[in-house]
């Protein structure tokens, strides 16, 4: 699988990426299950299999079990930790965590970042996390206890690199100010049904149209090389599941994106990837899956190319609206 190199932390990423939000079976605190252990494996080895190197955790991902699941097939296969790259985010916290009472709310406080840290080392069973990203902006961040907890984990040798997820550009700028390490990735929506980050650039001129919160942020991770990490690249499915399709925007593209499918030979998952691919931003889906079937379809879009005609022309299917 072709690679991208993040210069500011000499570091090379398959282009495409696995997500082990799924891998840890349901949301809650039941211990999980043979079959649930034995599904996670086998997309996981599937993952490995297509040459994916990048696996994406969150401490929360069905509320720890993911990253646990993760740590026991890491144990499982030697040697196969030195093949890839862990990332895992923090900062979400669930409602009456800790204490009963205590609201849904993110936290980059230092206690909480080196917890967190701690525990999902613990779960992977592992001594490193390769990146650790923050993974919803808190709206109290104060941070100089964010680059406290950057360098107190990078020093122990924690965490090699940084990043975020979800931040805007003044977000990352203002983490950036303060933080010695490089913020070396961005992880945000985007896909053919989540279009906001390109289209905001398109419309900037234009009237009538608002002032979004995203403005700029592409543009952002381009000329600072942060790498632009795509969560639910394939809109959570709605592009190939006629029943979740509940607009004509939707369900107009996934007709185009499953012609150019059939016209190219291959599946409608790799044409949507390969429309994020296509962006000269570098962006790097991370894909879901616990399919392996669907992981091989996804990672085939890493050796398809559209057009700037094939581009565009998805790119003004999925706004529901013509160019300016």
């Amino acid at each position: 699988m072709k690679t991208y190199h993040i210069r500011r932390a000499d570091l090379e990423l398959t282009r495409i990426a696995y997500g082990c939000m799924k891998i840890g079976g349901r949301w809650d605190r039941d211990p999980i299950t043979a079959d649930e252990r034995a599904r996670a494996a086998r997309a996981v080895m599937a993952a490995v299999e297509q040459g994916i190197t990048l696996f994406d955790h969150a401490d929360i991902y069905c509320i720890g079990k993911s990253e646990e699941v993760f740590g026991d097939i890491l144990r499982a296969t030697p040697g196969l930790r030195d093949r890839i790259l862990i990332q895992s985010k923090c900062g979400i916290r669930f409602a009456n965590d800790p204490n009963s009472g205590d609201p849904h709310r993110f936290d980059f406080s230092y206690e909480h970042i080196v917890r967190s840290v701690e525990g999902s080392l613990k779960r992977l069973q592992t001594d490193r996390l390769d990146i650790l990203l923050l993974h919803r902006p808190d709206a109290l961040v104060e941070p100089e206890e964010v680059a406290r907890a950057f360098d107190d984990l990078h020093h122990a040798g924690k965490v090699r690199f940084f990043g975020v997820s979800n931040h805007t550009a003044w977000q990352i700028a203002l983490l950036q100010k303060h933080v010695a390490q490089p913020l070396i990735a961005n992880q945000v929506e985007l896909s053919l049904l989540h279009t906001d980050l390109i289209d905001d650039g398109i419309v900037a001129n234009q009237q009538p149209h608002g002032y979004t919160a995203s403005a700029g942020t592409l543009d952002y991770c381009r000329a600072h090389g942060i790498l632009v990490q795509a969560w639910g690249p394939l809109a959570g499915g709605r592009l190939f599941d006629s029943r979740r399709q509940q607009d004509e925007r939707a369900r107009q593209t996934a007709a185009l994106v499953a012609k150019m499918a059939q016209a190219k030979g291959t599946a409608p998952e790799a044409i949507a990837l390969a429309w994020l691919l296509r962006h000269p931003a570098g962006i790097q889906p991370i894909i879901r899956t616990v399919e392996p079937a669907r992981i091989a379809a996804s990672c085939a879009a890493d050796a398809l190319t559209l057009s700037r005609e094939e581009w565009y022309e998805l790119f003004v299917m999925a706004r529901g609206a013509p160019l300016p």
